[in-house]
């Protein structure tokens, strides 16, 4: 076929209408502003009191009460500077609306290729079935089929994933013309079965739905069972084959297999499926997801080479059959798509609760911060539902001119004679993982390339459909938040400490708004210090009865008031205008408590181990799937613990040392007799304390209440008691 075959261009040349637009609420971001500038003004108020008051009542305060005082102090300042830094999420957000149908009009089915990328890493934790519901779903998307191709990435190297593909590539050949047919939504099988509980709409679907669930049995009795059946091994006989007999998920070739090749069929219903599961060796570093990512590149450049690329995680399933064709109207709009070099779509999922347990969703980051980010330069790049430019992300500098060979239709080769680009060792002394593709070194590798790509002189968008793009599985239980939550922030915390931090690798190549809103998200690890002793501090003095904050009527105690209130009203206002809850607020804020005293946390220490060289960085998978009773405990709202974990420990002791100290402080209050002195002296203390023992409600329970298996094991329960006893003890004698 010739390379002029499978150039894309417009079909109507004068048709210049933009694809997308910008849009920004002035009148909003003014009074946003307006409420900053008083809140930071309070702050400043709060600073000066600190730094005046303590001069004059120096005499009546013990050494030990003037040294928490200027603890105090520098944490006041802390919170206040990072407060700020915040704000540049808030500053000139923008939102992003696209016109399908002017792409439609201006290409028709002249599109450039896509390839698709699904990692997996595990059969696991990452069932096979839910792998290729993604799998279907991305394969059916409203795109030119001939122009369409989907790799899946197996880091597992698992049979039971291959098979399962095998599987779903058959299956795809009625999915796929059905899906489009109907136009059927959401096009992961599952997902739309599920939807259609009540009954489906026709006979053609019956008959779809009762081969779904065929496939599906198929391959879970496979995946129960360990084993791939053996007519399945003679059937798909040119993949089985590749595997060697003491191949293991650490230890195997290259393993490459075109399960369906639509370079070589006149007529394509069913876009190009790729199964790839690179080399791996023990004695070679693989660089985890990153690693994946660009062995899929360099493979996929000779067998499709498409000139945009989407990535998703395995359970990310389509949810929006127009996706693409939103993400092209931004990349192929003449006049300002030029300059875009990724879009990347929120992170959402299907199993949330009514009031979001977990926080899982993270409303006020995906519908407010990360627009933030979009007026200042472009969102962070996610690691998932991010459409890129091939050649920028394989380093193309922004300006340079675009190489055709994108579009050019490869000479078709064997896959034999592609597997060397995905060996263990194709890496070593080359620019991949420095200048070229993802960046290695970094749990977060997604967010340093991205920074590295804007550094370069592109920007990125952020796309917000109505139907949400892409949907996958949040975690189910808190342990998965904690630690999912640990690794973000973990990775986060070494790139402000790495070559790549926004402050100096990103000086004078992105706006300060930019490096302002990655260091947002770079200082989670070390906020957690400072929140860490605020709490600790106020309680243990509410016990031993020193006042840190101004009286109640004193004319000091506005700010502090001010700031309380306001910050947190807004808080509350911003989560419902994100479409969330009053209880998912709450929920959010003790969500916002446990990640920033236990994750954030131990992320910020492994970070410093990792720079004195006492550990190695580690790549934590969340499980993608729950036990039946933890499920039914989750649909109704009820914290799961269960398992014994250093950070349930810190978080135990915390919730116990805080219903210690306010337990003591109402004793106190109701006992002697001048019970409004006390309050007046230390109301604010009070008031902290006490909605740290509400927000702790479910820990109570957990530890203390509880009989099902979700409970707080009785070890982290006893644990926590004596350390919260032990430093009650100290503070009371000290």
């Amino acid at each position: 076929m010739r390379k002029e075959d499978d150039r894309f261009s417009p079909i109507h040349e004068g048709d210049r209408e933009p694809l997308f637009v910008t849009r920004r609420r002035t009148g909003g971001v003014i009074a946003f502003r307006v409420f900053a500038a008083s809140v930071f003004g309070c702050i400043c108020w709060i600073w000066f009191y600190r730094v005046t008051i303590p001069v004059e009542i120096d005499e009546n305060r013990t050494g030990f009460a003037r040294l928490i005082w200027w603890v105090m102090l520098s944490l006041e300042i802390w919170f206040g500077l990072y407060w700020a830094i915040i704000q540049s999420l808030r500053w000139n957000p923008v939102w992003r609306f696209t016109f399908a149908d002017r792409l439609s009009r201006r290409y028709g089915s002249n599109l450039p290729r896509l390839d698709v990328f699904v990692c997996t890493a595990d059969p696991v934790i990452e069932p096979p079935l839910m792998v290729v519901n993604t799998v279907l779903s991305v394969a059916a998307l409203d795109y030119p089929p001939d122009k369409l191709a989907v790799y899946l990435s197996d880091d597992g190297g698992s049979e039971l994933t291959f098979y399962a593909l095998a599987e779903a590539a058959e299956f795809a050949k009625i999915w796929v013309p059905f899906s489009k047919r109907f136009n059927v939504e959401p096009r992961s099988p599952a997902a739309y079965l599920s939807s259609k509980a009540n009954g489906l709409d026709s006979a053609a679907a019956e008959e779809v739905a009762e081969l779904y669930r065929e496939m599906a049995a198929r391959i879970e009795t496979a995946t129960k069972l360990r084993r791939v059946p053996e007519e399945a091994r003679l059937k798909y006989g040119d993949g089985f084959s590749q595997w060697d007999s003491d191949a293991t998920q650490r230890n195997h070739g290259t393993i490459l297999q075109i399960l369906v090749d639509g370079r070589k069929e006149k007529t394509v219903t069913v876009p190009t499926l790729v199964y790839l599961s690179r080399e791996k060796r023990p004695q070679h570093h693989h660089n985890f997801k990153a690693g994946s990512m660009n062995a899929l590149i360099r493979v996929s450049s000779k067998i499709t080479c498409g000139r945009f690329i989407l990535n998703l995680d395995c359970d990310m399933y389509s949810n929006n059959s127009k996706s693409a064709r939103n993400a092209l109207c931004i990349l192929l709009d003449e006049k300002e798509g030029k300059e875009i070099a990724f879009v990347q779509f929120p992170q959402c999922y299907n199993n949330i609760t009514r009031n979001d347990l977990y926080g899982s969703t993270m409303l006020v980051i995906a519908d407010v911060e990360f627009n933030g980010l979009d007026g200042n330069g472009g969102p962070l790049y996610v690691g998932t539902g991010c459409f890129h430019r091939r050649d920028v992300i394989c380093g193309r500098k922004y300006g340079a001119e675009e190489e055709d060979e994108y579009e050019e239709i490869r000479e078709i080769s064997e896959p034999e004679m592609i597997k060397a680009l995905a060996s263990c060792t194709y890496d070593e002394n080359s620019q991949w993982g420095k200048e070229m593709g993802l960046k290695y070194g970094c749990p977060v590798e997604d967010v340093i390339t991205g920074l590295a790509i804007q550094c370069r002189g592109w920007k990125s968008a952020y796309l917000t459909p109505k139907d949400k793009a892409f949907v996958g599985v949040a975690p189910t239980n808190l342990h998965q938040m904690l630690v999912q939550q640990r690794r973000w922030s973990e990775g986060d915390f070494q790139i402000l400490l790495s070559e790549y931090s926004p402050v100096w690798y990103g000086q004078g190549k992105i706006g300060l708004g930019l490096i302002l809103g990655y260091c947002c998200y770079c200082l989670w690890a070390p906020s957690s210090v400072p929140l860490l002793l605020y709490s600790v501090l106020t309680s243990l003095c509410l016990l031993k009865g020193i006042p840190l904050f101004p009286k109640v009527r004193s004319s000091w105690f506005i700010p502090f008031g001010y700031v309380t209130v306001a910050v947190n009203a807004y808080s509350l206002a911003e989560f419902l205008w994100c479409g969330g809850t009053f209880r998912g607020w709450w929920n959010e804020q003790r969500m916002w408590l446990y990640r920033r005293t236990s994750s954030f946390l131990f992320g910020f220490i492994d970070t410093i181990l990792k720079k004195l060289g006492v550990s190695e960085s580690a790549f934590v998978i969340t499980a993608k799937v729950a036990e039946e009773e933890a499920a039914e405990r989750y649909e109704k709202e009820v914290m799961e613990f269960g398992v014994e974990s250093p950070m349930f420990v810190l978080l135990g002791t915390l919730g116990m040392l805080d219903l210690f100290c306010f337990a003591a402080a109402v004793m106190r209050l109701v006992t002697f007799r001048d019970r409004g002195g006390d309050f007046q002296t230390m109301g604010l203390q009070f008031l902290i304390t006490g909605l740290l023992v509400a927000i702790n409600w479910p820990l109570y329970e957990a530890m203390l209440l509880r009989k099902d298996r979700g409970k707080m094991p009785m070890s982290v329960t006893v644990k926590s008691v004596v350390f919260a006893l032990s430093a009650c003890t100290c503070i009371a004698f000290l």
